[in-house]
């Protein structure tokens, strides 16, 4: 499928909001992938991925009339719905997350965090285990799905500068957990 711009999606939008589904439909195809890949890596079950990310774009339908265009990306307002959606999943079941092994993580870009790279994914993923909730929605939203903080603000409702302390917080606890795994006392 090839990717639209924020323009044609900003068309499909206007046309969603006036209740034509075939726009909506073509706008699940252009998030799904997306969004599923973010819940799973929260909830670590991908029929609970799959159910949730129904559900994201079932409450995104029925709200579309809604929806105010901010001059973000559409996706910023789909991660809304879905951070709510698992935080409300958690708080129906009270369960801690556990991550599956054989997820391998793609991402970290810019160069403090290339370090992290040298570890396979499932250092990764285990080290994650022991971030706080709001830790690992920064390390997900901004190095796996690439959004800017802008976006992360509006998605976690947190100021830009504050998302900053947070990451960097959330990365020294990685790169301690990365380098006691590599290195255990003996």
């Amino acid at each position: 499928m090839l990717e639209k711009s924020e323009k044609e999606i900003r068309k499909l939008i206007k046309k969603a909001k006036k209740g034509e589904s075939e726009a909506f439909g073509l706008i699940y195809d252009q998030y799904l992938e997306r969004i599923y890949r973010f819940i799973y890596l929260k909830v670590s079950s991908r029929e609970e991925a799959e159910d949730l990310s129904q559900q994201v774009f079932m409450k995104a339908w029925e709200a579309m009339y809604r929806f105010e265009d901010e001059g973000l990306p559409f996706s910023s307002w789909l991660y809304r719905i879905a951070r709510n959606l698992v935080i409300d999943f958690y708080r129906t079941r009270r369960q801690n997350i556990v991550l599956e092994e054989n997820i391998t993580i793609e991402a970290i870009e810019n160069s403090e965090e290339r370090a992290l790279k040298n570890h396979d994914g499932e250092e990764l993923i285990k080290a994650l285990k022991e971030l706080t909730e709001e830790q690992k929605d920064v390390i997900i939203l901004r190095f796996i799905e690439g959004l800017s903080y802008k976006e992360i603000a509006k998605i976690t409702k947190k100021n830009q500068p504050a998302l900053r302390i947070l990451q960097h917080r959330a990365l020294n606890k990685l790169r301690k957990i990365l380098k006691k795994e590599q290195f255990p006392s003996i």
